[in-house]
């Protein structure tokens, strides 16, 4: 009986130690992220933001989790949502506090998240609505991010970022000055006449409009003699047929000392579309007077060159479109990039996995004194190539031909820096009529930077947002890492630089890489058997109509001896190819149910061989002992 008390009264103390030992060392600052992606780090531009604020900033948290309603998917990324908020509040050194609300109807909890513009969600059609968003706080300033997504983890981390910025410093919005002969990028309608019918004005490009979220976003038309003296950074966006004083407006902008985003563009997707739209049929036909764009002089003065008839096409790049009629094909002048394009050295696109350029060109540098130029994004060694842009329009059949991979890299985006020297050393031809008097040459400065990208299409909503339209207004959801580029660009170049590390986060939920490896073998196998049959039929045919064509008169409307053995060939044919078929099918099922067979035994059978097998060694070794 003594032996039975002191063995509960052992487990006793054990689990009291225990629990206390859980309760002192959840209390201690030790966190280890096994994470591979890192989910729950702060990056160095999250820790640098948080570590030069002076002023306290509040993050409050409204999450229903106390709903039925709530989605699981949406309680699995809460959790990891809350858990990264906790690291904001450790590495806030005191400047950040962390509170968490769970807004139930007709409370206090819901009245506050509806005042602060939280976003209530209705997840089922008559169901109480859910909240799951976050409120920054700091005096009398307030910031909101209405609702939290999945759909936007990649960015996860900068909203946060962002969200502590606003509040948390009281600056003046810098200026961004775009110029662009595209129509609607910010927002203006193509004509007054549509304005007129629609009563009110488009939305524009998302990747402008979240810029107007934090800067003051002023255009600059592209007839501009000059450049105002307050605009931080220039964005120059497929500009056609830049006079030279607005040329010269840009390179005085450069010398002095200000930042240019260059995207020209060899052809620009946005810009046929938006021709044709404006033209008659027989005009679209026609092709319509779109065409490239470029920096003449400027590029000239600084050793970079831009053919504008030329657009890259690269193999390894290409992206499956819509080729009509129900069919599919790869395009390589559509050009899908992934990590292996980006410079993995360079802080503006290390953490980018997904890059769409539509069409772009290609830029090559001649070195001159005092610059440096830096790819930044580009194609894969061994299977790009140009090909004329006018061939592109027309898809594969065109470009075929012109497909011969060189063996050259092209860079499809670069930075270049150093001191740069004006293109105008006499100055422009100012002819009379000019609306300002001639100015004075700036003919070189301090040290500058400007980042030239050789497509501008990867910035329209086409080519890197889907929008979504909800009861409020249209939400915009990234389906790459386009934007994340070009705010990469914008922080770095107009905005706090500690936010160009905060970007791209990994996505949570991992793929299964091997079930992908093992689809895409299948899926060749799958195809090569259907082009095999594909060809057989058409060959079939051809046989047939031949055979037709022997016949005279009446001897046209019965089938041949020759016709039936190749129609019975063609059947006994097509039933091997779909039994092949099946076949790929059922290896390819095999093959994953074998894959997660061998899962299932390592994660059910491992750990506890691993416990007989301690068990095993340590008796042994007792036993010698």
């Amino acid at each position: 009986m003594n032996k039975k008390l002191t063995g509960i009264a052992g487990l006793v103390v054990v689990a009291a130690i225990i629990g206390a030992a859980n309760l002192i060392l959840s209390n201690l600052p030790l966190r280890v992220d096994m994470t591979g992606e890192k989910l729950y780090t702060l990056s160095k531009g999250s820790k640098a933001v948080l570590g030069k604020l002076e002023n306290d900033v509040t993050l409050k948290f409204y999450y229903s989790s106390s709903s039925a309603e709530m989605p699981m998917q949406l309680k699995t990324y809460a959790q990891q949502v809350q858990n990264l908020l906790k690291e904001y509040e450790l590495a806030g050194n005191g400047h950040v506090a962390l509170e968490a609300y769970d807004p139930k109807p007709d409370s206090d909890a819901e009245e506050w998240a509806q005042r602060y513009g939280v976003e209530p969600q209705n997840v089922t059609p008559f169901g109480q609505p859910v909240y799951f968003g976050l409120v920054a706080v700091c005096g009398d300033r307030e910031e909101t991010l209405p609702r939290f997504s999945p759909r936007t983890e990649s960015t996860l981390e900068y909203d946060v970022t962002r969200l502590v910025t606003r509040v948390g410093w009281d600056e003046q919005r810098p200026v961004i000055g775009v110029m662009t002969s595209l129509p609607g990028v910010l927002g203006q309608p193509p004509n007054p006449m549509m304005q007129m019918q629609r009563r009110q004005q488009p939305q524009g490009w998302a990747s402008f409009m979240e810029l107007k979220k934090d800067y003051d976003v002023r255009e600059i038309p592209t007839t501009a003699e000059s450049i105002d003296e307050d605009v931080k950074a220039l964005v120059v966006l497929h500009a056609k047929d830049l006079s030279e004083k607005t040329l010269f407006a840009i390179d005085q902008f450069v010398v002095r000392g200000g930042r240019l985003i260059a995207c020209v563009d060899a052809f620009s997707a946005m810009d046929m579309i938006s021709q044709r739209q404006q033209q008659n049929p027989m005009m679209m036909q026609m092709g319509g007077p779109d065409g490239p764009s470029t920096l003449g002089k400027l590029f000239d003065a600084w050793g970079v060159s831009f053919d504008t008839q030329k657009v890259v096409a690269d193999l390894a790049s290409a992206t499956k479109l819509n080729a009509g009629n129900g069919r599919a094909e790869e395009n390589p002048a559509f050009l899908s990039l992934g990590a292996k394009n980006v410079d993995k050295t360079d802080l503006l696109v290390s953490g980018l996995t997904q890059l769409v350029f539509p069409f772009a060109g290609a830029f090559s540098f001649t070195q001159k004194d005092g610059l440096k130029f830096e790819p930044l994004v580009t194609t894969s060694a061994d299977s790009a190539c140009l090909v004329d842009r006018q061939n592109v329009q027309f898809g594969m059949g065109a470009m075929r031909r012109e497909l011969k991979p060189d063996g050259v890299r092209r860079t499809l985006a670069a930075r270049l820096s150093g001191t740069f020297r004006t293109a105008f050393p006499k100055g422009p031809d100012w002819k009379e009529g000019s609306t300002n008097a001639v100015p004075k040459v700036v003919a070189e400065g301090d040290k500058g930077s400007v980042v030239l990208f050789a497509d501008s299409d990867f910035l329209a909503d086409d080519f890197c947002v889907q929008v979504m339209n909800t009861l409020f207004g249209p939400i915009a959801q990234p389906w790459n890492d386009n934007l994340v580029l070009f705010s990469n660009v914008i922080e770095q170049y107009a905005g706090r630089e500690e936010l160009i590390g905060v970007r791209s986060r990994g996505p949570s939920n991992r793929p299964f890489a091997k079930v992908d490896a093992l689809e895409a073998k299948a899926m060749a196998k799958w195809q090569a058997k259907q082009e095999e049959f594909e060809k057989e039929l058409e060959e079939t045919q051809q046989r047939l109509m031949s055979l037709q064509k022997q016949k005279t008169g009446n001897e046209r409307l019965l089938l041949s001896k020759e016709q039936q053995e190749e129609i019975a060939k063609l059947r006994r044919t097509q039933a091997d190819t779909r039994r092949q078929l099946k076949n790929v099918r059922k290896e390819l099922t095999g093959d994953i149910d074998r894959l997660g067979l061998t899962l299932k035994v390592i994660n059910i059978c491992l750990v506890p061989l691993l416990v007989i097998g301690f068990g095993i060694l340590r008796g042994l070794k007792r036993r010698r002992r």
